[in-house]
């Protein structure tokens, strides 16, 4: 801010005020009149903290009689014109940004292009307590339930995302607080992106934004100041996921399957730039985003930095497709893929079981026997039921039941879209599936359809952190073309005591899945 060192001290008594009250920075002008008082809290403060050192910042503020105040934690960042306006009017008292070298305010602090205007690349420990920010001051300790919370800060997040991608060189960003511009101000122009994302794309982006402008206010308070874009692909895509993991814990694990299991199933599968890859239940969109980093790696190590860039952007844009029933977490996979720099148009919102054909008119690219590689956990132990579901009895496994598990019907789905002949498989499956005497008849259809590549039996504790407790299997297979018959074959059959975590989700340096792919390879040759 171009201030002189001469012009600054720190730790200012001020008077007038408690006698232990101190300024944390003062800027003087150049006749040595108090000019800008400014208070340093901790990173990770609450809403309710903030607000309070507000308080005080004005405070102190009024009291050395200097015109400008500004409170600062961590990445939260706000000023004040303490001399324009009534200390009561503190929405009218906000500005961008506290004055450059005593000149004027400024209308915005953010415009694209501009080197001392940008916005502030951070860490991933930077960026997690800003999502962990937004999402308390969303969450309000429980006026929202947690679900709700974390859906607002996806369509939040979804507005930053957009606004730096399409704002121009030389143009304000928009999601930011100018000088003096109210709540609803800021609320309207961030609901304008919003309505505008939800128009293109209505399957996803169905609710508006549900939150009152103050709190979309502080919202932004919390995230105005980052170049989320600007942040490495790996460290984004952590930073999400640890703030994801901890929201999927309980009742929404359902969701989300753990890193180890998705690393392990997407090594086995090994997909390429070519394959057309599809997960027919992909909750957060993990076995995607997996995808697409190994895609990525393989093109960094391979081709310069361009080639490298078009090889695996052409592959997020065109080769990954996502279906999700719950349209929440469908957002909250669109958002992963955003902030994995795209592949989100692919995702859509719908029940992966229904007719295919009505799939497809949905988004053309969802076809039977068009996809080479399908990952997928699907859900586990939901009924549908023949009153409910008309589709029931389009279903080889479904036909002349009243009502059949979710998981047995996917193991069919699954199959449908993939390739004849070529198209590989990995799904989390309940052991009952490969070992219940009344579900021969599943095995048998699996059998019948596809060559059983390998089945590797995870531990008890795989699900439970999230959750779920059933104890489950991984299976690979290849699917048949019609009329193959496969004859004998050997199958690679492994079991994993350890998977990288424990039963509370605390990491475990023992990973069997690691030695278990290694002998796989082996068994191959």
């Amino acid at each position: 801010y171009e201030y002189s060192t001469k012009n600054i001290d720190i730790e200012v008594t001020v008077p007038r005020r408690t006698p232990e009250d101190r300024a944390d920075i003062v800027v003087y002008d150049e006749d040595g009149a108090e000019y800008l008082v400014i208070e340093c809290k901790k990173d990770g403060i609450t809403d309710a903290e903030f607000k309070q050192a507000i308080e005080q910042a004005f405070g102190n503020a009024n009291s050395l009689r200097a015109k400008f105040a500004s409170v600062i934690a961590g990445i939260t960042k706000t000023a004040f014109d303490v001399s324009g306006f009534k200390p009561s009017e503190r929405e009218k008292n906000v500005i961008a940004d506290i004055p450059k070298k005593y000149g004027k305010t400024p209308k915005y602090k953010f415009i694209k292009g501009e080197l001392d205007k940008e916005l502030k690349e951070v860490s991933r420990e930077e960026l997690i307590r800003a999502l962990e920010k937004s999402h308390d001051t969303i969450w309000q300790g429980g006026k929202l339930d947690p679900t709700t919370a974390f859906d607002e800060v996806s369509k939040l997040l979804f507005c930053k995302l957009r606004d730096e991608k399409t704002t121009k060189k030389g143009e304000t960003y928009s999601f930011q607080i100018g000088t003096h511009e109210s709540a609803e101000e800021i609320f309207n122009r961030i609901n304008a992106i919003y309505l505008k994302a939800k128009k293109e794309d209505a399957e996803v982006f169905k609710e508006d934004i549900r939150l009152e402008p103050k709190i979309v206010y502080n919202v932004v308070e919390h995230l105005q100041e980052l170049a989320i874009n600007k942040i490495d692909l790996d460290t984004k895509g952590v930073a999400f996921e640890r703030f994801m993991e901890d929201f999927f814990k309980g009742k929404m694990g359902q969701f989300f399957t753990p890193r180890e299991i998705i690393n392990f199933c997407v090594e086995m599968m090994n997909p390429e730039r070519s394959d057309l890859v599809i997960d027919p239940a992909c909750g957060s969109g993990g076995f995607l985003l997996n995808a697409l980093d190994r895609v990525r790696k393989f093109a960094e190590s391979n081709y310069d930095e361009r080639e490298a860039w078009e090889h695996w952007h052409k592959f997020a844009m065109n080769n990954l497709y996502g279906i999700e029933i719950n349209d929440q977490i469908a957002r909250v996979c669109k958002m992963n893929m955003i902030i994995h720099d795209d592949g989100h148009t692919n995702i859509i919102s719908t029940d992966s079981l229904k007719n295919v054909d009505e799939i497809t008119k949905q988004h053309k690219g969802f076809k039977k026997n068009n996809f080479d590689i399908l990952l997928t956990n699907p859900p586990f132990g939901a009924i549908v039921k023949s009153t409910e579901k008309d589709y029931l009895d389009k279903y080889e496994l479904g036909k002349d039941k009243q009502n059949q598990k979710t998981e047995i019907l996917f193991v069919e789905r699954c199959l449908d879209f993939l390739k004849a002949g070529t198209g590989k498989m990995a799904i989390v499956l309940p052991d009952g599936i490969l070992t219940n005497s009344s579900l021969q008849y599943v095995r048998d259809f699996l059998m019948e359809k596809s060559q059983i590549l390998a089945v590797v039996s995870l531990p008890q504790i795989a699900f439970t952190h999230f959750g779920a407790g059933v104890k489950s299997s991984l299976v690979f297979v290849r699917k048949k073309k019609e009329n193959e018959r496969a004859g004998n074959y050997p199958i690679f059959m492994a079991i994993a005591e350890h998977i990288g975590y424990d039963a509370t989700g605390k990491k475990d340096a023992k990973n069997d899945l690691n030695k278990i792919y290694e002998e796989y390879k082996k068994f191959k040759k």
